[in-house]
């Protein structure tokens, strides 16, 4: 089994192509799409706090991880590591989605758009 840790480095993140009118949810998805690396860190630190017993975690706690490995990490100043807090929800569920270790690890609350879709 791989060792997980906190000090694994992460790549820079790309620009999402926002279009113009574009839901959270499409620009959550472009931003998924053009930097699999937040998905793939996110789950190798939610899965190192589950199997050291945690059972709630906090995605914002988690990016705000991110973003001080990245800055540890980096050897250009210049560099930028940018994770919109908007995306938060939408990686908690897409986590707890596809990693079964991580169903109900994360609090959600039901977002305005979901409600647009029910009413």
């Amino acid at each position: 089994m791989q060792q997980l840790d906190f000090f694994t480095p992460i790549a820079p993140t790309a620009p999402a192509n926002h279009a113009r009118g574009a839901t959270l949810e499409e620009q959550f998805a472009a931003f998924h799409s053009a930097n699999p690396h937040v998905y793939q860190a996110l789950r190798r630190h939610a899965l190192a706090m589950v199997r050291r017993g945690q059972r709630k975690i906090g995605i914002k706690m988690l990016f705000e991880v991110l973003r001080w490995q990245h800055a540890m990490t980096t050897t250009d100043a210049a560099s930028t590591f940018k994770l919109n807090n908007n995306y938060a929800p939408f990686y908690s569920r897409l986590l707890m989605d596809n990693e079964p270790e991580l169903s109900g690890a994360f609090e959600t609350r039901t977002q305005t758009w979901q409600l647009a879709e029910v009413n």
